[in-house]
């Protein structure tokens, strides 16, 4: 496939989460807004670490004896000094230089708006430089691909140091001054973005400086200092904010009016009694916490992003340029024997409700927050309008395709992500994953008065229809998550096709059962089916849901839509076609 520019394909897409919550769409939220920006708090420092320790995992730890929480000396613990992560990824103990994460990644957050992501370099004067250098390379690549992969910034330490001053010297040095990267840098007001005090330019005590570079660097950047408190808001004009309590505060007032940036975070660490604390602490701001409500205490509250909401809430009424979100992938801390008044202290991470990560987990809370955060940037920066519905129209199920051309909306689906995993994880963990197999590239639906016609093309001619999950087409008809399995009411070959394909309903469940056969031709890289408006019960206007999957892994587990083969679009997305 030839490159292409990065495009917005969300204006197809609708997706309705695990707990029923549907996305907005164009109606309810409006035109894309200008000068609106997302930030995501993004850490790369799962390379170094990883390799030298085993994925300790907090709640599992704890569930041979919970009362160890609160016990540093528990026997429990292994004595070795290693971060602990609160959960498992979804995607695994991954490190940061698995380019299959990577490319997974990139989709997912361009699929939910996200402008920049921000790399934690906080502390000391790490830049995590293997990690950063692979996520470009992966992400130039995706942008080439046609995927809006954000852009990049640097985060670094709150109080000026010499390692922060290494850091934005590094980064310099590395990145910038030479250019490389360029189309994934995030400039803000009309400069890359650091979120650093522009004092990191300064010399270095006791080192040989170069005044020349000092003064390229000022001039470079435009500096946005880290505010660590998350309780008083700006100490000095151009601070920025990364996590705040509610209610938060806005940062860097304009000349005209409002604010340039507001902070939204799944949870805090942080208490009323204590103010910074563990996240095992005793009233610790949790993601089932509200300032409204104190701690929520109802069954499932985990899973509903309470907090989460409450801060979204404040940030879409102050209305910022720039929303910064912590975050997508800290997932580990360390462990203290007392930290901020805390015993067996895990400061930042601890468990399900003590963690502050969107990226999707396997099991718990599976990709809710993951879709609340698109719900949220829907509703902060508008969407594109979705494409006209061409008239109806009559196709030929031949196999030659032209009718095709003229067919719109055109559900155009990410090239180049069909690519093979095969890396190590943390400790002595290794990921391979080899079950990307037909890259879908596009998809249609036409009709007629008696039939609907559904057509998809990949990037290379299609496997044998005899492939293991070959090229499933399911149909989620009324929209509506309570019928069907997760939605889907009808699938088409899940049974391998033959000279018909076989059409499949179900009623609530992975359980499916013969509801016709359908005409199909296959030519090369692309497929059209018919199937007649009487099978699926459509008589007027269409409204409907839609994807294509490939090589589906876990059947009746909706997360293989993440991790296996292709989809288009991925995990709970669909592509929404109607012509109401």
């Amino acid at each position: 496939m030839e490159a292409q520019a990065p495009a917005d394909y969300s204006s197809t897409l609708i997706a309705t989460d695990a707990l029923g919550r549907k996305l907005p769409g164009y109606k309810e939220v409006g035109e894309p807004r200008n000068n609106k920006f997302v930030g995501l708090f993004y850490w790369t420092w799962h390379t170094r670490p990883g390799r030298e320790n085993p994925p300790f995992n907090v709640t599992e730890y704890l569930a041979r004896d919970p009362k160890a929480i609160d016990d540093y000396n528990n026997p429990i613990w292994p004595r070795r000094n290693s971060p602990w992560f609160w959960g498992e990824p979804l995607l695994g103990y991954y490190l940061d230089t698995d380019e299959w994460v990577l490319r997974k990644h990139a989709e997912m957050l361009a699929d939910a708006g996200v402008d920049v992501i921000i790399f934690d370099c906080t502390n000391g004067n790490i830049t995590w430089k293997e990690s950063y250098t692979k996520l470009c390379e992966v992400f130039t690549k995706a942008r080439k691909d046609g995927v809006h992969a954000p852009q990049i910034a640097f985060m670094l330490p709150f109080w000026l140091s010499d390692g922060g001053k290494e850091i934005l010297r590094e980064i310099y040095t590395d990145l910038y001054r030479p250019g490389k990267y360029k189309d994934l840098w995030f400039i803000w007001k009309g400069k890359p973005l650091v979120m650093g005090m522009p004092e990191f330019a300064d010399d270095i005590a006791g080192r040989q400086n170069d005044p020349a570079l000092r003064e390229e660097m000022k001039s470079f950047f435009t500096f946005r200092p880290g505010q660590p408190a998350y309780n008083i808001g700006p100490a000095r004009p151009d601070h920025w904010g990364w996590l705040e309590i509610y209610p938060q505060h806005g940062f860097g007032k304009n000349i005209s009016a409002g604010f340039e940036q507001v902070t939204v975070g799944v949870a805090q660490n942080w208490s009323k009694e204590r103010g910074l604390t563990a996240m095992n602490a005793p009233g610790a701001f949790g993601r089932s916490y509200t300032h409204e409500k104190g701690q929520i205490t109802e069954p499932g509250a985990v899973n509903k992003g309470y907090n989460f909401q409450e801060q979204w809430n404040r940030a879409l009424e102050l209305d910022p340029e720039f929303i910064f979100i912590t975050g997508w992938n800290e997932w580990v801390a360390g462990r203290y024997d007392v930290w901020q008044q805390q015993t067996n202290a895990f400061p930042d991470e601890c468990n399900e409700e003590g963690s502050r990560d969107v990226e999707p987990m396997k099991g718990g809370h599976g990709d809710n927050y993951y879709y609340q955060m698109v719900s949220n940037i829907r509703r902060f920066k508008g969407m594109p309008a979705p494409q006209p519905v061409s008239a109806p129209l009559t196709v030929q199920i031949d196999g030659k395709f032209p009718e095709w051309n003229a067919v719109t909306p055109a559900f155009a689906s990410y090239g180049g992500n069909t690519l093979h995993r095969n890396s190590p994880g943390w400790g002595s963990l290794h990921y391979t994953n080899n079950t990307g197999r037909n890259d879908i590239v596009l998809a249609k639906v036409a009709r007629d008065k008696d039939n609907l016609y559904f057509y998809v093309e990949t990037a290379a001619p299609l496997t044998p229809k005899t492939d293991r999950g070959w090229m499933r087409l399911f149909i989620d008809v009324d929209n509506n998550k309570n019928t069907g399995w997760e939605g889907y009411d009808f699938v088409v070959n899940r049974i391998n096709p033959g000279k018909k394909a076989v059409l499949e309903r179900t009623d609530g469940s992975w359980y499916w059962q013969r509801a016709g056969e359908l005409d199909y031709a296959v030519e090369g890289n692309k497929m059209e089916i018919k199937i007649p408006r009487s099978l699926l019960g459509i008589n007027g206007e269409i409204d409907l849901g839609f994807k294509w999957s490939d090589n589906m892994q876990q059947e009746g587990e909706i997360t293989d839509w993440i991790i296996n083969g292709d989809v288009a679009p991925a995990g709970r997305f669909n592509f929404h076609f109607t012509t109401k």
